[in-house]
């Protein structure tokens, strides 16, 4: 149960709260306004943290919510590599350790241990992502050796001194190295920022009151998730799901299989039949595991709690052996590591689907659809790595909604994506389409979102790669809704377009100028039967192009008038007459084939 401390004043201990709060944010603020690549100011891939002196969360900025368990278990690692005695003021660490952290090289991770009167109070930490670590720079990796420059954990700045020998390192090793080097000292900006503001609210309102309002803000997050916990009825829940593969073996399907145990106030999610780590560069490593059961947890007890911290997690048991996807060891691949916590997290609401209906969503498209390309620009003469994402698409309908369309994946949640004007600026690159697409949410009571088409131009020649999932495990339905479309990915070379590949991993892809590829997000899974959807719902799905006369007749059953988005109520009633008496009859069917 929660931990007990002396009562703190409570209007303190809301002006902590917020104040908190607002720290994460400022340092979130200040970081996009100084770095210097898109994905970090334009797409907000990365997470801004206060922690505890023992490295518990007390606040993230909202960013990646998979980066919650990662980061805090790089500040620990941090106190365990360096010991508490050793800390001084004016330090700052940094890593990129995959298997710290959970995730890919390109996580540069920045942690300030903060002091108040030689006291260690907490720490400052930042996680972004940098554009470039060096590595292979396209295809497929089958080791984290080469994918990048490793950093272990080392001090960037010893008692206020920069170690310039590791910033010489990194810059040899980077291939855009001023863009690189202006992302450090945005993330070191950041933390700094946590610092200073860190301080001025103990300075105000008192180090033992600041300390103590954090410690009454997390046993009540604890107490919070304890009580919606029990509202879960107590069981074990299971679910099987699967990635397509690992861009190795192709086509041997991924298994993701999780056991959720709820026994009174408190959540087990057991990781152990997940699938072992692969040879292809989807792993991820042990703190990922975690996050995953966090990011479910949290969503079905404490949603919209804030700040999001440790204590609201001390009612959760995860269980995940070393050597899985999710928990790779050493030397697994881990470049695309955020491709298959998206789908454990969307197979632990599928496992608990039967116990709380009304707070899971269906199955949605689950990965980044993110299209790294690189090449000369001819503007410029000079190199250019980007990487255009995250995509967006199709999230799963809820028991009483129509699932969200054009939305970031889950494991990302607050990430954007890029703008297309700045991307045309900046990179020899133009936007055909970009739109909904069409049919692509699961039919049902309530309508999956729909996923994106985005067609991309090259005006000069360029590799592309992506190493995209789920184009064959489809988002799946929810009593009795459709499976969503899955994600997928075309070439167009010469005026063709080529769209059988095997898979939607289509690496080191050489586009000439006029060429183009097209990515296609998956939409989400419905819920319910879709011929109990209101006809005058689907019309409306018609007329704003989210559903095609043809699909609104075939998988709702309702006769739409493609020119003028009349219904046809007679067609309409005996379709869905003739089809209710079919379902009926092959129902009884299965029942005597059942019984003999």
């Amino acid at each position: 149960m929660a931990t007990h401390h002396s009562n703190p004043d409570p209007v303190v201990t809301e002006i902590v709260r917020n104040g908190v709060i607002a720290v994460t944010e400022e340092m979130k603020t200040n970081l996009m306004r100084t770095a210097y690549n898109m994905i970090i100011y334009e797409a907000l891939d990365f997470t801004t943290g206060l922690f505890t002196a023992d490295g518990d969360t007390v606040s993230i900025g909202i960013g990646l919510p998979s980066f919650i368990r990662g980061m805090a278990n790089t500040v620990k690692a941090k106190i365990a590599h360096f010991g508490r005695e050793n800390m001084k003021p004016g330090d700052i660490y940094v890593t990129n350790d995959a298997y710290t952290t959970g995730s890919h090289l390109y996580h540069m991770t920045f942690t300030l241990p903060i002091f108040h009167d030689g006291v260690l109070v907490g720490f400052s930490c930042c996680m972004a992502h940098w554009i470039d670590i060096g590595g292979t720079l396209g295809g497929m990796t089958t080791d984290i050796y080469s994918e990048g420059l490793q950093v272990p954990i080392l001090k960037y700045q010893d008692q206020g001194k920069v170690n310039q020998d590791l910033v010489d390192i990194i810059r040899l090793n980077v291939r855009i190295p001023n863009r690189a080097m202006g992302d450090l000292r945005a993330q070191v900006t950041a933390v700094k920022t946590g610092e200073r503001r860190f301080l001025q609210l103990i300075e105000r309102y008192g180090r033992d009151e600041v300390l103590a309002a954090i410690a009454a803000i997390m046993d009540q997050a604890e107490a919070a998730a304890r009580a919606r916990t029990l509202t879960i009825p107590d069981g074990t829940y299971e679910a099987e799901s699967f990635m397509d593969d690992d861009g190795v073996d192709i086509g041997r399907r991924v298994p993701i299989k999780v056991r959720v145990e709820v026994a009174g106030d408190e959540m087990t999610i057991d990781l152990t039949h997940i699938a072992r780590q692969v040879r292809g560069f989807y792993n991820s490593g042990p703190s990922t595991a975690f996050g995953c059961a966090q990011m479910a947890y949290k969503c079905v007890t404490s949603p919209t709690d804030y700040p999001i911290n440790d204590g609201a997690f001390r009612s959760l048991k995860v269980i995940s052996p070393k050597g899985t996807v999710i928990s790779a060891v050493r030397p697994a691949p881990m470049r695309l590591w955020m491709t298959y916590p998206m789908t454990v997290v969307d197979t632990v609401f599928k496992a608990l689907a039967p116990a709380i209906p009304d707070r899971v969503i269906a199955g949605h498209h689950a990965d980044l659809l993110t299209s790294p390309f690189h090449g000369i620009n001819p503007r410029t003469s000079e190199f250019f790595i980007a990487n255009w994402g995250p995509l967006g698409g199709g999230w799963g309908a809820k028991r009483g909604e129509d699932g969200v369309s054009a939305t970031v994946c889950m494991n990302d949640g607050d990430t954007h994506n890029s703008p297309i004007e700045q991307a045309e600026a900046k990179y020899p690159v133009l936007v055909e389409h970009y739109r909904l697409a069409q049919d692509s949410g699961g039919a049902g009571r309530y309508r999956g979102g729909l996923g994106i088409d985005r067609v991309v131009r090259a005006r000069s020649a360029m590799t592309v790669n992506t190493q995209v999932d789920r184009a064959h495990c489809k988002p799946w339905g929810l009593d009795g809704g459709r499976d969503g479309a899955g994600n997928a990915v075309a070439i167009r070379l010469g005026g063709k377009w080529k769209d059988d590949f095997p898979n939607a991993k289509v690496l080191v892809a050489q586009l000439a100028g006029g060429d183009a590829y097209r990515m296609r997000s998956g939409g989400g899974g419905g819920y319910g039967d879709a011929r109990a959807r209101p006809a005058a719902a689907v019309a409306e799905d018609v007329r704003q192009g989210y559903v095609s006369a043809k699909a609104a007749k075939e998988l709702y059953g309702v006769v739409v008038d493609a020119v003028t988005f009349a219904v046809d109520e007679k067609g309409t009633r005996r379709l869905r007459e003739r089809r209710g008496l079919v379902a009926k009859k092959r129902k009884s069917a299965a029942g005597r084939r059942k019984t003999r």
